[in-house]
């Protein structure tokens, strides 16, 4: 396989390297709002040491083969360390978790910018991804803190019963088994079951670290991590590395960085309230992914029971500074294996969010669940999810859709 070299940003607004790399940054990075970090630094009580076991723990999850940050140091050098004196990382990071901080030297990162493939033109910036690669010896910490904030979460319920995600013995295995249990469940009386699928916009970047750690204030987690972690969401700078750049250190403003142990987790407790209770119904979520799903008689009455849970998990993540995307919004109804013939059409209500959804081709392939879905997705793409507000006429696309006959499909 020819290997392709990477693309040039060629940014109309930047005929520099300089204001290409501040283009980029600023596209990654948006500003945010930072947490408030203590001048005078001062030892917390109620700490636990840091144990060899603990650093031990954290190195065997670090493959050694793992691409470095700035600092080049690779986890086998690490390991070799901390198999040869094992009192040096906890002599050296325990002070840090004591007192609540994360210095700046460990907060440099390096970010790797790689053109999307198939966009028809690359002069904008969301035609690049960035990968970010942080310090190792900076991961080694945070993996422990994710450890200790694991227990912490789960003695606190700071993590929702139903997320799926970011805790150990959980994966998206157990999101999709809860999933088909409970539609499997509600159409065994005979019921209509809808699933809407939606997607946090921009996830871990679009974190406030304000409002997450004073929700872990209130929640009680133990000051020394609450210090820490707000030290450790403020002050990072990152070097991006393309063809041309400059590889400069610069500001940014992360929410919670990408590529840390620790980011996932603290995602799913900064959204948990995002969980709402439907009526004959689940909420479900795995980190930055949403499934709300509705039961009832007819798939009319699902529509109507999903967008007030819409207008009600839409107000919850503007309180959290966070929106949800809406290329990747899904409605699906369910359906039985019996029902091998497309349902008659069923008249729709007047609500806007429907006259955006047309169907999708068939989507071939297995029948590990058993379930025929019928696919909706929106082919336009507003700013914002505000046409699912309704009421408004319905359109011509709508009336459209009333009249064809929905396609089915498998899911493996």
């Amino acid at each position: 396989m020819q290997r392709v070299a990477p693309r040039f940003p060629n940014l109309p607004d930047a005929t520099s390297p300089e204001e290409v790399n501040q283009a980029l940054l600023h596209h990654f990075f948006p500003p945010k709002p930072l947490p408030i970090v203590p001048s005078i630094l001062r030892p917390h009580n109620g700490c636990d040491p840091l144990l060899p076991g603990e650093i031990t723990a954290a190195l065997r999850k670090f493959s050694s083969s793992s691409a470095p940050g700035p600092n080049t140091i690779p986890y086998s050098i690490w390991k070799r360390v901390h198999l040869t004196a094992p009192r040096l990382l906890t002599d050296l990071l325990g002070p840090l978790l004591n007192f609540g901080y994360h210095p700046v030297s460990m907060k440099k990162a390096n970010g790797i910018v790689l053109h999307k493939h198939g966009k028809p033109s690359y002069d904008s910036p969301a035609s690049f991804r960035v990968i970010v690669l942080l310090q190792t010896v900076s991961k080694i910490l945070e993996r422990v803190v994710t450890s200790r904030l694991s227990l912490t979460a789960r003695m606190l319920k700071l993590v929702h019963s139903n997320e799926c995600g970011s805790l150990p013995a959980l994966s998206s295995f157990d999101a999709a088994i809860s999933l088909v249990d409970t539609v499997r469940t509600h159409q065994r009386p005979g019921l209509r079951v809808t699933t809407l699928f939606l997607d946090i916009k921009g996830g871990f970047d679009n974190g406030n670290a304000s409002i997450l750690c004073s929700s872990l204030k209130k929640a009680g987690v133990p000051h020394f991590m609450v210090s820490w972690i707000g030290s450790f969401l403020s002050q990072w700078t990152c070097r991006l590395l393309f063809q041309g750049s400059p590889k400069t250190f610069s500001p940014v403003q992360v929410g919670t960085p990408q590529g840390s142990p620790i980011s996932p987790l603290l995602f799913v407790i900064y959204v948990a309230s995002l969980h709402i209770q439907i009526p004959r119904g689940l909420s479900l979520s795995y980190v930055d992914d949403f499934a709300l799903s509705a039961a009832s008689t007819s798939y009319t009455t699902n529509i109507r029971t999903l967008q007030r849970a819409f207008r009600r998990i839409r107000a919850r993540a503007s309180a959290r500074e966070v929106g949800f995307s809406v290329p990747k919004t899904e409605l699906i109804h369910w359906r039985t294996p019996l029902e091998r013939d497309p349902p008659r059409p069923q008249p729709l209500p007047r609500y806007a969010w429907m006259a955006r959804y047309s169907p999708l081709s068939p989507v071939s392939g297995g029948s590990g669940t058993g379930l025929h879905p019928t696919w909706d997705r929106p082919h336009t793409s507003p700013k914002d999810l505000d046409w699912l507000k309704g009421p408004l006429p319905l359109s011509k696309d709508s009336h459209r859709l009333a009249q064809a006959s929905p396609p089915t499909s498998h899911i493996a």
